[in-house]
């Protein structure tokens, strides 16, 4: 963990839930998200005005009653679009978004008439009176059954400060519904775009993309005193404002302070747990190891003197025992390794990414 990482600098970090709030989910900070998403999609989809819809709990039981995006918007061509900054990695997380996903389009189809409404109302910009609404209660369900189905299009935009062991090593993965054989898309109203931070490595003189400049904003923003001369973009004059703790109400600044301490103790905590892990499995993995790797030499070269000279045997029995009993001595290393970590509650794709060992091993230790 860096040590700038204790320190509070002069803006907020955007990896804490609040800071990603303060900096793109309040009205004032709309244009800057609008900026963000369109440089996401560039080619793709251009947003022209969005709205922040309201993310009220419709879970289905208690257990999902802390299931909830971090931002949730319509944009004015019937679009909804989730984002979700997610700081650390836990189990079935590409399921969770999946979840989020799917419940974004049963929405749709569980409140048409809603949906119908919400997406009238960012058209023009104004609530719908009592008489345009009670014409709508008294329209038809759908001209036919498969009018219902008529899906808008669900972008899912996940920023990760942390490698999921289930996408590729990468920064920006994309996903569609595709034919497995073709790569052709199948159904254009699903669509995921996952961003994991610790893989993007460019310096500043190496963005030079507005996308990759903001990227390397979001990134490196909470160690810095002010913006780099660098970024002259309007786009970094308005994230400068808005980000500046120093701007902050009394309110935020006192959640920001208490999502500031969280996300400090856990990074300490997962460093203290690595750690420890690490070294304790080295000492036992090497202790182990050279007691096995002696006895077998030993043996080994006992037999082999005995065939072709003790002086001769010895010498290339031992030379061969302790390789052998070094790489066994190697191997028990990580099984011991793997045995802290587990015992620390580590998951089988963390432990599998800090020891080589596969899933299967893992499982034995």
């Amino acid at each position: 963990m860096r040590n700038e990482e204790l320190t509070c600098g002069h803006f907020v970090n955007p990896f804490t839930d609040i800071g990603f709030k303060i900096i793109f989910g309040q009205p004032a900070s709309k244009e800057l998200l609008i900026t963000l998403l369109n440089e996401l999609l560039a080619g793709e989809h251009q947003i022209e005005n969005l709205t922040l819809l309201d993310k009220e709990n419709h879970s289905d039981s208690i257990a999902d009653a802390g299931i909830i995006y971090d931002l949730y918007c319509l944009t004015t061509t019937g679009e909804y679009i989730i984002v979700e900054m997610q700081n650390r990695f836990h189990s079935n997380f590409l399921d969770r978004t999946l979840f989020y996903m799917c419940r974004a389009i049963g929405r749709q189809v569980e409140n048409i008439r809603e949906k119908r409404k919400k997406e009238r109302e960012l058209r023009t910009d104004e609530p719908m009176t009592e008489e345009e609404n009670d014409l709508m209660l008294r329209e038809e369900k759908a001209d036919y059954y498969g009018a219902r189905y008529k899906l808008s299009t669900v972008y899912g935009i996940f920023l990760m400060n942390f490698r999921e062991p289930g996408l590729e090593a990468k920064f920006r993965t994309d996903t569609v519904i595709a034919d497995r054989e073709s790569g052709k898309t199948i159904n254009p109203h699903f669509r995921q775009i996952y961003l994991q931070f610790p893989y993007f490595e460019k310096e500043l003189n190496e963005c030079e993309t507005l996308y990759d400049k903001l990227i390397y904003t979001l990134k490196n923003m909470q160690h810095w005193n002010r913006m780099p001369d660098a970024l002259k973009e309007q786009v970094f004059n308005r994230l400068e404002e808005l980000a500046a703790v120093a701007n902050l109400s009394m309110e935020d600044r006192i959640a920001y302070d208490k999502a500031l301490d969280r996300y400090r103790v856990s990074r300490i905590v997962e460093e203290d747990a690595r750690r420890a892990g690490w070294k304790q499995g080295l000492e036992e993995g090497r202790e182990k190891g050279l007691e096995e790797g002696r006895a077998k030499g030993m043996a080994e070269g006992l037999e082999k003197g005995m065939e072709k000279g003790m002086e001769k045997g010895m010498e290339k029995g031992m030379e061969k025992g302790m390789a052998e009993g070094m790489k066994k001595g190697k191997n028990e290393e990580k099984r011991a390794i793997a045995r802290n970590l587990k015992a620390l509650g580590l998951t089988s794709e963390q432990i599998q990414a800090a020891t080589g060992l596969s899933a299967q091993e893992i499982d034995r230790v």
